[in-house]
């Protein structure tokens, strides 16, 4: 599997990176989307090895945290993307840089359902620091959690 981008680096190449380059995303089963406002959206089902409590059948809590992780820097990086220059390229650079610096998860509820919808927005984009607030729901549209996610972008 190439490392490198190939074409122009849009939010729907991202989405596709995120999807299928980051073999984390891969075996959790993400996938990824924008609303009609160009917010980004990812999508998962429960899978057996998803759940954190046995007798309850809920999500575990380190799922919940990665897929509100997950969303913010997809959300981050697609954020970023519109600050760059096409012309300069430079996407690939960046998103080798990223990572994650802070993360809060409050639990709202326990994560009953089967299929969970992660959203975000960016609070701000810095040179070197971006800031997005994330959310968790079920198929019932129950908020299960929110987070908000630090990143290091520069």
């Amino acid at each position: 599997m190439s490392t490198t981008v190939e074409g122009p680096m849009t939010p729907q190449t991202v989405a596709r990176i995120f999807a299928e380059k980051i073999p984390f995303n891969r075996e959790l089963g993400f996938e990824f989307e924008f609303d009609d406002d160009g917010r980004p959206i990812l999508h998962f089902q429960k899978k057996p090895e998803m759940v954190g409590n046995f007798v309850r059948g809920n999500l575990h809590g380190g799922v919940i945290s990665s897929c509100l992780d997950v969303i913010g820097g997809f959300a981050a990086f697609c954020a970023l993307l519109e600050k760059l220059d096409p012309a300069e390229g430079g996407a690939d650079e960046v998103f080798g840089r990223m990572g994650t610096i802070d993360l809060r998860v409050d639990y709202l509820r326990a994560g009953y359902g089967r299929d969970f919808r992660a959203t975000a927005y960016v609070l701000r984009v810095g040179r070197k620091v971006a800031v997005t607030r994330m959310e968790l729901h079920n198929e019932n549209s129950e908020l299960i959690a929110v987070g908000t996610g630090a990143y290091i972008v520069g």
